[in-house]
């Protein structure tokens, strides 16, 4: 069952809908003029509003555009008369869903919302994943040690600021978390949060990827495509591996540092781009600096500020909280209740070395919840972490 709120100044459009609605199993909500539909907005969560175009105090434009304010990813459906298709067609330019003519079509009522109820689901779904993906990658920045606190402080700093970041550290050691802290608690932390692992795309492919193609640019372009830069408009690009970034993209990475403007692949038109960036690597590239694989201006366009992440092995005094903080996460996504490490065990874990970081200590957490019993102790950790 639905929670639909319909906003409308003709009382028999809204009898009629909520009689339709309802036969279909949904819980319907009133409003008479947009003002009072933009307060039931506000104050509640609905799947789906349908909302007039024309009403008295808040037209359905407006009423669109105060509603998204609070919440962008409201579902409206706006309901126009014959002389208004035109504006509700401007509404679903600034993003309702969809629109309804009076006199209103049953079947068509029926078919729209149904289908705006399973965008709703989707919607919901995408925010669930993502709570996932960034429970899977750890979620915030965990630990008390020195070197962990010192990253933070670098974070409040920076964050606030339109810098560039160059992020470093060895793999597994939360880079990404960083960028996304970052990003977090900068000023463009209600818009996109767009990544790319560059040494996970191949090098033919990584120009497309960041900028974007035309339809017929190359053999395999059969539409056209927006790149990386233009997703992460007016919010922040993290290049991940950057060290593993093509000359070639390198180049075109920084004439849209230099110039805020970018071009597809296939066409000569530039694209004006509002985007911070973030980079972040596991090599010294200095080094590769040297050896001719990364451009030199590039890196010093990136790293107007360095954060080093340090190793597990330099935090080794976090792991408790880690552990802990891991054991909770994981136990709560498996339905399980934590179980209990004890403090041998902490030290074992302390004396292994982690050449994975923060990866191995999650992956070794999570194999310790699925083969000790209740507690956790230093035999446990001695027969299933193979320590090196």
């Amino acid at each position: 069952m639905a929670r639909i709120l319909v906003v409308d100044d003709e009382k028999s459009i809204r009898n009629s809908l909520k009689d339709v609605l309802e036969y279909e199993g949904h819980s319907i909500d009133e409003a008479e003029d947009g003002m009072t539909g933009l307060a039931l907005a506000r104050k509640n969560e609905y799947d789906l509003v349908l909302c007039d175009v024309k009403m008295p105090k808040l037209d359905g434009l407006e009423f669109l555009e105060m509603a998204f304010e609070t919440n962008p990813d409201l579902n409206v459906i706006m309901i126009s008369g014959h002389g208004t298709i035109e504006t509700a067609v401007e509404a679903i330019k600034k993003g309702a869903y969809d629109y309804l003519a009076k006199p209103l079509d049953l079947n068509r009522l029926l078919v729209i919302v149904r289908n705006g109820l399973e965008k709703e689901e989707l919607v919901k779904e995408t925010r669930t994943l993502r709570k996932k993906v960034q429970s899977f990658n750890g979620g915030s920045i965990i630990g008390e040690s020195k070197e962990i606190k010192s990253v933070h402080e670098m974070i409040g700093k920076v964050a606030p600021t339109a810098a560039r970041v160059m992020i470093t550290g060895p793999n597994g050691s939360g880079k990404e978390l960083v960028a996304r802290e970052i990003h977090d608690q900068s000023k463009r932390k209600k818009l996109p949060f767009v990544e790319v692992n560059c040494a996970a795309i191949p090098s033919e492919l990584i120009e497309s990827e960041l900028f974007g193609h035309e339809k017929g640019a190359f053999t395999s372009a059969v539409k056209m495509k927006k790149g990386k830069f233009e997703q992460a408009q007016n919010g922040t690009l993290f290049l991940d591996e950057i060290g593993d970034m093509s000359l070639s993209a390198q180049a075109k990475v920084l004439r849209a540092l230099q110039e805020h403007k970018i071009s597809r692949v296939g066409s000569e038109k530039d694209i004006k781009v509002d985007v911070r960036v973030l980079a972040a690597t596991n090599k010294d590239l200095q080094k590769e600096i040297e050896k001719g694989n990364f451009r030199e201006d590039l890196y010093h366009r990136l790293s107007v500020i360095l954060i080093k992440v340090p190793s597990l092995n330099d935090r080794k005094q976090d792991i408790a909280l880690l552990s802990n903080h891991f054991m909770n996460l994981i136990c709560g996504e498996m339905g399980l209740a934590p179980k209990k490490i004890s403090d041998k065990a902490i030290k074992e874990l302390e004396q292994i070395n982690w050449t994975g970081n923060i990866r191995e200590l999650r992956n070794i957490i999570e194999r310790l919840i699925i083969l000790c019993d209740e507690k956790i102790e230093a035999n446990d950790i001695l027969m299933y972490s193979n320590p090196k």
